[in-house]
């Protein structure tokens, strides 16, 4: 039963700080992890019923942040007004203005250095108008420091607007309102390049979902024409004409006609996909040069395009170690800096009788260069880049702790087919023991495969089918996990398994059959043996070529620090070791039970402490979930397969895991860059802060290019 939420739409809500403001702000009554935070779209959703929508609301409006109703249409532009949409903008250019004129006007009649350095009392050196003109600089470049300041001071929490408030206060105190202003609105301004910089962030999601055009040509069949239909009025099951050109609209099946679809937008694939009748397309791809008619498996909320950018917003809340390492150094970091100020305020005075005025200024300086901003930003920018970058490339990660782990992977584990190898086996022999057919075996062989879900199944009902051979499902079927079916046809009890299967029921005493099974299955050919209660009756060899790119994606892996590379298959030790020689793997383990693969990826993971694992994401999951790293592959359209991997794959392309580590290693660099960089600033200003060095207005200047470096360097990762 799926989660019922209570959303919201939170103004202001685009950095942890937020996040942990919320969060304190509703403990009393809700639990956390019972909340969910979007800082993409500003939303915040929580599965909890016992609480009123208006009791959350007013509760969030208490820290200084407004809440109202999630609703779909409140992220479009069109929807929120202009004020709601620029405060923070206008508020900001509106101090810049305040500083402005009252600096011009009191350079009129005390000069521009006076102006600019001056320390003596405001009401020596400052005209009534200037400081006027100051404090309403001051007021616009607080608008939105001040309710969250304090609300933390009712919290006795000490976060980043709290110390910013008694910087601001402290400096107005002392007589240097200028200084007072230009740190309001430095800060002002860099918290306005945070909200840019997820703004920035966020276009690269919203690109996906106008991947999908708003209406469709739906036909109707009173009129027995199609009419353009938006998509929130389209079923499933309605038939869609898409013309050449166009994106499709909704996930479907072909009915009518064949065409070359571009799903570049959705797998990353370079190459357009021929499909035709039967064929599944999806939504955002775009057809090519003809039309065809499809008809709809999904609705505009449930297409694969909308479930992509659903999980992508629920990444989110799965926080990477470096965010977490960063709130709760900020914690601590915050608290410390503000009693560092307060030491260095009082002990200066207080033993070597220093100058009250002169320590309590370099105080405030602490306290604004302890501000925690770029330090903060530094990670959430960096993960919202890497996912939206990822999914522009058909690659859905899960969440920040799963971006960080490819560039820490030694080692990866494959499954076979559909993996390594093209996932399309066919066959390539029959061989007859008995007194039967081919076409009575492969009848057999049919009946007993109908009701399995399975590539090789695929394979022998594929081949019943084009050769024309009729079959009913068997009775009494039992499948048994990893090893076959056993089952009646005809009144008659078969089974069909794999070698190790015939093993066990002791029928493999025939030498010549066992030496043609070890020279096809030598050439890398999977045998399926198929037998009565007494005897093998018959043997089906069936190949699945392994992918072209195989060898090259795996060398890349190699120099990429991937020291090992595995391969893991319920298939027998001798088409094992063909594959793995063709393909390049390092170590093979094979006729594994589906729980023989959750053992041995456990043994694997204990072994090489960083493993992932890559499969289908649905006859795998297990191992999946066992791993390190659960890496689901050609995961488009499979609900399953995205729910159950940490990493999905939209296409089956393996070059895209090379892509992956690269792309985690570059996240994880600019990342350590951007933390680094951040503390470095700090430290370098507090410095100069101690040995009188510094003004207000440079450590609000630094602490703000610190931000700006740190969010240009992390946008990086969308390009």
């Amino acid at each position: 039963m799926s989660k019922q939420y209570q959303s919201f739409k939170v103004y202001g809500l685009d950095c942890i700080e937020e996040v942990n403001i919320i969060k304190k702000a509703l403990s009393k009554k809700i639990a956390a992890d019972s909340m969910q935070f979007d800082l993409l779209n500003g939303k915040l959703s929580i599965d909890n019923q016992n609480v009123s929508e208006k009791e959350i609301i007013t509760l969030i409006k208490k820290v200084g942040l407004k809440a109202i109703t999630w609703d779909e249409h409140i992220t479009e532009s069109q929807n929120i007004s202009f004020l709601t949409k620029y405060s923070r903008l206008i508020t900001t250019l509106l101090s810049g203005v305040f500083i402005i004129f009252a600096y011009l006007y009191h350079s009129i009649n005390h000069g521009f250095v006076h102006a600019f350095i001056g320390d003596e009392s405001i009401s020596q050196t400052v005209p009534l108008i200037s400081q006027a003109s100051y404090l309403i600089a001051i007021l616009f470049g607080s608008w939105f420091v001040l309710p969250k300041a304090i609300s933390a001071i009712k919290r006795l929490d000490a976060d980043m607007n709290l110390l910013m408030l008694i910087a601001i206060t402290g400096a107005i105190i002392i007589g240097q309102l200028f200084e007072a202003a230009v740190v309001s609105f430095l800060f002002a301004f860099s918290l306005l390049l945070e909200s840019w910089s997820v703004a920035n962030a966020r276009s690269a999601i919203t690109k996906l979902m106008k991947l999908t055009p708003d209406t469709a040509l739906v036909y109707c069949y009173h009129d027995k024409q199609f009419e353009e239909k938006p998509l929130a009025e389209i079923n499933i099951g309605k038939t869609l004409l898409i013309k050449p050109g166009q994106r499709i609209a909704l996930d479907g099946i072909i009915l009518k006609g064949n065409s070359y679809i571009n799903q570049a937008p959705i797998t990353g694939e370079s190459i357009p996909v021929e499909k035709t009748i039967g064929d599944q397309v999806f939504a955002g791809s775009i057809n090519g040069n003809s039309a065809i008619e499809i008809k709809t498996t999904s609705t505009a909320e449930n297409s694969s395009i909308a479930k992509i950018i659903q999980a992508i917003e629920h990444a989110q809340s799965k926080r990477s170690k470096a965010e977490k390492w960063v709130d709760k150094f900020a914690k601590i970091y915050t608290p410390t800096m503000i009693f560092l100020a307060i030491i260095i305020a009082t002990i200066p005075p207080f033993l070597l009788n220093e100058s009250w005025l002169k320590w309590g200024y370099e105080a405030l300086v602490i306290l604004v260069i302890a501000c925690p901003c770029a330090l903060v930003i530094s990670t959430p920018i960096s993960i919202v880049s890497s996912l939206a970058k990822a999914a522009r490339n058909g690659i859905l990660i899960k969440g920040g702790e799963f971006i960080e782990i490819p560039a820490k992977l030694k080692a990866i584990a494959f499954d076979k087919t559909g993996t390594l190898t093209q996932g399309n086996p066919s066959i390539t022999e029959i061989i007859i023991t008995q007194n039967y057919s081919q076409q009575q075996l492969i009848t057999i062989a049919a009946s007993l495969e109908s009701s399995v879900d399975h590539p090789i199944a695929k394979a022998i009902l594929d081949y019943a089918k084009n050769n024309n051979i009729t079959f009913t499902q068997a009775t009494t079927t039992e499948v048994l996990g990893g090893k076959g079916v056993i089952g009646k046809v005809n009144e008659s009890s078969f089974w069909l398994g794999n070698h190790a299967f015939a093993h066990e029921k002791q029928l493999c005493n025939n030498e010549d059959l066992h030496a043609q099974a070890i020279k096809l299955a030598n050439n890398g050919q999977t045998l399926i043996f198929i037998g009565s209660d007494e005897n093998i009756i018959g043997i089906i060899a069936i190949q699945d070529m392994i992918k072209n790119n195989v060898n090259n994606a795996l060398k890349q892996l190699k120099k990429l620090g991937i020291n090992q590379t595995i391969m893991l298959t319920g298939d027998n030790t001798a088409t094992a070791q063909s594959i793995a020689t063709q393909a390049g793997i390092d170590k093979f383990y094979a006729e594994l039970l589906p729980q023989d693969k959750v053992t041995k990826v456990e043994e694997l993971a204990n072994k090489y402490e960083n493993i992932a694992m890559v499969g289908d994401g649905i006859n795998d999951a297990p191992a999946l979930a066992r791993s390190n790293l659960g890496i689901a592959m050609g995961t488009i359209g499979n609900d399953i397969a995205i729910e159950t991997a940490d990493i999905a794959l939209m296409s089956d392309d393996i070059a895209k895991l090379p892509w992956l580590i690269k792309h985690s290693k570059k996240t994880l660099k600019i990342i350590k860059q951007n933390i680094t960089f951040a503390i470095a600033i700090k430290a370098i200003f507090i410095s100069l802060a101690i040995t009188d060095l510094a003004t207000l207005w440079m450590a609000i200047a630094a602490d703000m290019g610190a931000t700006l470096i740190v969010i240009i360097n992390s946008l990086r990762l969308l390009k």
